[in-house]
């Protein structure tokens, strides 16, 4: 069977597995502190329906979040380490669709504190933003490293193998990594499901 052919049944198996649970789809990027986020990149490869997806929530005020920016630069002006600052300004750029801006809030904020997967798992949002797919998953799989538990680099790292880089057997095995973490949620659960019917067409 052809790569585009089984690509497009599994993403049709997503929007038939998960309608009924959407706001824990397979399509969706987790950003910090947040249940889902929808990615906003556009896929490579053949284009996956996206009929399960949810509008996208409205962004901040553009004039507010231009003032809160400019604020926090007056205040990393004067204080190039503070790392509230940093981070609130890279998610800002975040929530008004200024990827490259974000990531380089984010990389002074991990020059300072290198540690917080978090922070890194938003940067690598931003860089599948940006269409850098592979960098994505190093960022991704950094911020696995520093925090063995954490749940949501591990979600991305699936979600870019399986809709921008097409690889269905490595999108398994990054879930399977992310299961051995959290082998009984909700998410976990339609996973493992989900996992299967990818397995059926890949063998």
């Amino acid at each position: 069977m052809k790569k585009e052919t089984i690509i497009l049944s599994v993403a049709i198996a997503f929007v038939v597995g998960f309608v009924a649970g959407a706001a824990v789809g397979i399509v969706y990027m987790v950003k910090k502190g947040e249940t889902l986020r929808p990615m906003q990149a556009e896929p490579s490869g053949p284009v996956l329906p996206q009929a399960a997806e949810p509008t996208e929530p409205q962004g901040p005020d553009p004039l507010e979040a231009a003032a809160k920016i400019k604020a926090l630069k007056d205040i990393l002006s004067k204080d190039p380490k503070n790392l509230a600052a940093w981070v609130e300004l890279g998610n800002l750029y975040f929530d008004t669709n200024q990827p490259q801006e974000a990531i380089e809030a984010y990389q002074r904020y991990l020059a300072l504190k290198p540690d917080n997967a978090d922070v890194r798992t938003d940067m690598g949002i931003m860089y599948r933003k940006l269409g850098q797919f592979d960098r994505a998953i190093e960022e991704f799989k950094k911020a696995a490293q520093s925090d063995t538990k954490h749940l949501n680099s591990r979600y991305n790292i699936g979600i870019v193998l399986l809709h921008d880089k097409q690889d269905i057997k490595g999108a398994i095995r990054a879930w399977e990594d992310y299961i051995k973490v959290d082998p009984s949620s909700e998410r976990a659960k339609r996973l493992k499901a989900q996992m299967e019917r990818m397995r059926a067409m890949v063998k």
